[in-house]
């Protein structure tokens, strides 16, 4: 894990409000991420999480400021959003199941221009995701679960993020392919890429963030550094539970 590197967050949410079908889903959620760090909200399902990533993403409409490298980002599109490099890999591993994982990773890249780097990078990809890299061809929809976590990543990796917001990214997966996916945004975040993750698997979250929100019906219950969050009796019981092998 990163130490936190700048005074200045990366991103800066104040007050987030998303309503759905006439309720507030998320209310008055504040929250930063820093130049380099991993930040984890955390929660049971329902909580609010998921919505919260899609509104920084604009994906969904939402009141309250959110600002990102300095510049307001609330009014922007989910497009002109991604072409800021705020990118977002959506929960339940959404791939294109009948394009090939070459394909995937060139939608991935949608908004760029520089082909020759896009080519370039795919190649990377392909060397840092081997069970990827070995079979580009093959269609999205015959890999396994883990196999299609790794591509949503991967496809997003394509877009040049400059944050990157991961949502239930271990939902549904083995315990060896959760290691394994945790593994890969400990590594992404070793090369310098902050991360804004949503997260069921409260206790792995917690292993490799430098801060923790834990968010219930909406709202943020607590934060704090995770050795200080997984040691509090009231949200061990409540949020984290036993702990997993």
């Amino acid at each position: 894990m990163s130490a936190l590197k700048s005074v200045d967050p990366l991103l800066e949410v104040k007050d987030l409000r998303v309503d759905r079908g006439g309720v507030s889903v998320v209310r008055g959620l504040t929250v930063r991420v820093f130049a380099g760090t991993v930040a984890a909200i955390v929660g049971p399902s329902g909580a609010g999480k998921s919505l919260a990533l899609r509104a920084v993403a604009r994906l969904v409409p939402s009141t309250g400021d959110v600002t990102f490298e300095g510049k307001r980002t609330d009014e922007l599109s989910a497009r002109q959003a991604v072409r800021l490099g705020i990118v977002l890999v959506a929960d339940g591993r959404s791939v294109f199941e009948r394009l090939t994982i070459r394909e995937n990773l060139a939608i991935g890249a949608w908004t760029r221009a520089d082909r020759y780097a896009v080519r370039h990078e795919m190649a990377a990809l392909f060397d840092r995701f081997p069970d990827l890299g070995r079979r580009p061809n093959l269609l999205a929809g015959d890999l396994s679960a883990g196999e299609r976590q790794l591509l949503a990543i991967a496809r997003a990796m394509m877009a040049k993020p400059r944050l990157l917001l991961l949502d239930e990214p271990s939902t549904g997966l083995p315990p060896e392919r959760v290691a394994e996916i945790f593994e890969v945004i400990t590594r992404l975040n070793s090369d310098g890429l902050p991360v804004l993750m949503a997260e069921q698997y409260e206790r792995k979250a917690l292993a490799l963030s430098d801060y923790v929100y834990v968010m219930d019906r909406g709202v943020i219950a607590k934060q704090g550094v995770p050795r200080e969050i997984a040691h509090e009796p009231e949200i061990e019981d409540a949020h984290l539970g036993p702990a997993r092998a």
